[in-house]
C-alpha cells in the first residue's frame, strides 16, 4: 500500500513556494529516514533509523504529520468536491491527477425548494447543493433518486437527477 506523508506546518508554510515551482519538496522527516539507508555500518544505520522513526512517531502524535494512503484521499477529495479550497497541492492536482474527482454519482438523501423555487439537493455525505440557473425539472426530485454532478465551463457544476436535462449547481456546504 502506497502512503503520503504530509507535513501540515510544511504544507501551509511552503504553498507558495510549492505554487511557484510546481513541486512539493520532501519533507527533512522524509529524507532523514530515507538518508539512513546509505549509512554503510550496520549498527549505525539502525540507530539512524531508529532516530528517524521515532521522529516522525513523534511528529504524528503531535498532528505535525500526517499520514493518509491512496483511499482515504480518494474519500476525502469525494467528500470535498465542489467546495473552494485553497491549493496547497495537499490533495493533489486535479488537472494532472487522473484520480481527481470531477464527478459524483450518488442518490438523494433529500430535496427541497428555497422560496425563488431553486432546488437545494441534499446528498447522503450532508453535502448541499443549490440550483443557481433557472430551469425547470419536469419530474419531482425525490429522495433515493439518482443525481450525477460533475465540473462544467469555469468552475461551474451541473446535475442530472434521475435522468433529467442538467441543471447549473454550487455546493453550499
Amino acid at each position: 500500500m502506497k502512503l503520503l506523508a504530509i507535513p501540515l506546518f510544511f504544507a501551509l508554510s511552503a504553498a507558495p513556494v510549492m505554487a511557484q515551482s510546481g513541486q512539493q519538496a520532501r519533507p527533512a522527516l522524509l529524507k532523514d529516514l530515507v538518508g539512513c539507508r546509505s549509512v554503510a555500518d550496520p549498527a549505525s544505520r539502525l540507530a539512524c533509523f531508529d532516530r528517524a522513526a521515532s521522529a516522525l512517531d513523534e511528529a504524528e502524535k503531535r498532528k505535525d504529520l500526517v499520514v493518509v494512503d491512496r483511499e482515504q484521499l480518494r474519500k476525502t477529495r469525494r467528500t470535498l468536491f465542489g467546495l473552494t479550497l485553497p491549493n496547497l497541492s495537499v490533495f493533489g492536482d486535479d488537472n494532472k491527477d487522473e484520480e481527481g474527482v470531477t464527478r459524483i454519482e450518488t442518490t438523494l438523501k433529500g430535496a427541497t425548494q428555497n422560496g425563488l423555487g431553486k432546488w437545494i439537493f441534499t446528498l447522503p455525505d450532508g453535502a448541499h447543493w443549490e440550483q443557481i440557473d433557472s430551469r425547470e425539472l419536469a419530474n419531482t426530485p425525490r429522495p433515493g433518486h439518482e443525481i450525477k454532478i460533475r465540473r462544467a465551463a469555469m468552475g461551474s457544476y451541473l446535475a442530472n437527477v434521475q435522468g433529467q436535462i442538467a441543471v447549473r449547481v454550487r455546493r453550499m456546504r
